[in-house]
């Protein structure tokens, strides 16, 4: 079985970052299997699916990423950014206290850009 940094990894060698190529219902239904399925360790694969939502989505998602931040469990909470939410919420209207969409979406890419499941699980 793979760890959550493993199938974090597999996640980004399948999709990248072209968030116009990567089908927003197949994310979802990702997020949802992985409610019902929860794999325990880590959060990466789960913050990694939610970070691509939030990356193709809209205000519609909202939802569905506070259902994974606010009712698995403290970890959910503490790996889910809330600026995510908030910039659906806010349509990603500029703000001085908070990033622009494009800054989050940037910093996303970079955070996962060389992500390797190996180079985290050494931390554990």
């Amino acid at each position: 079985m793979m760890t959550n940094e493993q199938r974090a990894e597999a996640l980004i060698q399948k999709y990248g970052f072209d968030f116009e190529k990567i089908s927003k219902e197949e994310i979802r239904s990702l997020i949802e299997k992985e409610i019902v399925h929860f794999q325990e360790g880590s959060f990466e694969y789960l913050r990694l699916l939610c970070g691509y939502l939030y990356c193709i989505g809209d205000i519609s998602d909202v939802t569905l990423i506070e259902k994974v931040k606010y009712n698995l469990n403290m970890d959910a909470e503490c790996m889910i950014d809330q600026e995510w939410i908030e910039s659906l919420k806010n349509g990603g209207i500029e703000d001085e206290y908070v990033r622009t969409r494009d800054e989050i979406i940037k910093s996303f890419i970079f955070y996962y850009k060389d992500f390797k499941a190996e180079d985290y699980e050494m931390y554990l």
